[in-house]
């Protein structure tokens, strides 16, 4: 699937901000202003005003509807939602090359709020991957410790954990040693009455 950079930008400050919620961390990651004023600036998200508790708010609602969009069902529910986001920002397309970032599209509108620049940059993202029938890439990780999402963008839909240096290793390591137990287990059976194969 080809996107674009500023697409998948979009996409991974999302998924970001989804992680954020007490939902996916088990606690609020987003507890004060100063905390969303650090998710813009990790995030590099630009032409943000001074942020209050009003646009604290804001962004928990969004970031919530986004998470609608992650359990919708199907594509229609999903455009539902995206929909519903989109046109409540007041989406306003327009070409910028800002900060050395090359040519690329704003959707929100020149002075928009925080969470209507989200929503409209974010839903657009979501847009691209609903029209394209990539929905199945909005996916969950399969850690069963782990609630995070994440966005697969891997060119043949692979990717089953959020982060495969933490969850999928975690995993994978948790599998070789039941294996091994297995295998010890079963050499044990397999040895005669009062002799383990593990020597004890």
């Amino acid at each position: 699937m080809l996107i674009t950079h500023d697409t998948e930008y979009a996409l991974d400050t999302l998924v970001v901000l989804l992680n954020t919620a007490p939902e996916a961390c088990g606690h609020e990651g987003l507890p004060d202003v100063a905390a969303l004023r650090r998710f813009v600036v990790e995030r590099d998200v630009s032409e943000v005003g001074e942020l209050g508790g009003g646009d604290l708010e804001a962004v928990r609602r969004v970031r919530d509807e986004f998470h609608g969009v992650f359990r919708a069902q199907s594509p229609e529910a999903a455009a539902e939602l995206v929909n519903a986001l989109v046109a409540r920002a007041g989406t306003t397309p327009r070409l910028t090359n800002h900060d050395g970032h090359g040519w690329h599209m704003h959707y929100f509108a020149p002075g928009a709020g925080l969470a209507d620049h989200l929503a409209a940059d974010a839903g657009m993202a979501l847009a691209f991957i609903v029209v394209a029938g990539e929905r199945e890439r909005l996916r969950r990780c399969e850690a069963p410790d782990c609630s995070h999402v994440f966005v697969d963008l891997s060119r043949n839909r692979s990717r089953r954990y959020c982060d495969s240096r933490t969850c999928g290793n975690r995993l994978h390591v948790a599998a070789y040693r039941a294996r091994q137990r297995t295998a010890a287990d079963a050499a044990d059976a397999a040895a005669p009455a009062g002799v383990t194969a593990r020597g004890a």
